[in-house]
């Protein structure tokens, strides 16, 4: 058994039950395995909607979202699989191969209208992945704000800075 080294980031679970949102800080297994990501996710039962947002390493974003009979994906920039365990784990889910290493552009792999039932067309999603000036952390706010839990977020994020 190899000993994975932990990847810095935070793997947030966006909970929405009731009308109600509640977002809490997953473990931190997250975001080196695709796997703990989805099995997190889904012991979250809710009649509404359940995902996750991954910051990894401040370099990119996953937003995972269990359906039934499977998942739906958003890789923020498929190169990333070429360094980071999680996103070649979404790549394969999705049956797609890396981009080349001299691919400086930034390529969203998955499902962009994963969001679009709770406020986030794609169109938008997409704007905000490209806006290639702003930290994952910064996108991932933006989509909560857009969403309708930013306050929620917001508060998980000072939470977790103290």
């Amino acid at each position: 058994m190899t000993v994975q080294e932990p990847v810095a980031g935070l793997a947030v679970a966006v909970v929405r039950e009731d009308g109600r949102w509640r977002c809490s800080a997953m473990d931190s297994s997250a975001l080196a395995s695709l796997d703990a990501a989805i099995t997190e996710l889904r012991g979250l039962r809710s009649t509404g909607a359940v995902f996750g947002m991954c910051n990894v390493d401040d370099e990119f974003f996953v937003l995972v979202r269990p359906v039934p009979g499977g998942v739906d994906l958003l890789l923020s920039d498929a190169a990333a699989a070429l360094d980071y365990d999680i996103a070649a784990d979404v790549l394969d889910l999705l049956r797609t191969d890396p981009p080349d290493e001299d691919d400086d552009e930034v390529w969203p792999e998955g499902n962009l209208a994963l969001l679009s039932d709770i406020g986030m067309p794609e169109g938008e999603l997409l704007v905000i992945i490209e806006e290639v000036d702003l930290y994952p952390d910064e996108q991932l706010e933006m989509i909560a704000q857009r969403c309708g839990f930013g306050e929620q977020f917001s508060g998980l994020m000072e939470r977790l800075d103290q």
